[in-house]
C-alpha cells in the first residue's frame, strides 16, 4: 500500500491522541458507574472530533492526492475519494 505523506500529518495524530485519551476517559466513566447522560456527552464530544480529523484528512487528500490524480488522469483514485465521501457521509 503507498503511503501518504501529508501537511496535516501532525496535526491529524495530535488529534487522535486526543480523542483516544478522551475515549479511555469515557471507558472509566462506564467502569465507575458514572451517570448514561454524562457519559452520552462525552460521546457526542468524541464523536464530533472524530468528525473533524475526518475534515482535516479530506482536505488535505483533497489538496494533494486529488490535484495530483487529475493532473495524472487517474481515474481510480477519484473513484476511491468518491467511496470515501459516501461512507463519510
Amino acid at each position: 500500500m503507498e503511503q501518504h505523506v501529508h501537511t496535516q500529518t501532525k496535526a491529524v495524530l495530535n488529534r487522535m491522541s486526543r480523542a483516544i485519551g478522551h475515549m479511555e476517559a469515557i471507558r472509566k466513566m462506564i467502569e465507575d458507574g458514572r451517570d448514561c447522560s454524562d457519559v452520552l456527552i462525552q460521546l457526542s464530544a468524541v464523536k464530533a472530533q472524530i468528525q473533524n480529523v475526518s475534515k482535516v484528512i479530506l482536505k488535505d487528500h483533497l489538496d494533494h492526492c486529488l490535484v495530483n490524480a487529475v493532473e495524472h488522469h487517474d481515474t481510480e483514485t477519484v473513484r476511491k475519494l468518491s467511496e470515501s465521501i459516501e461512507r463519510l457521509l
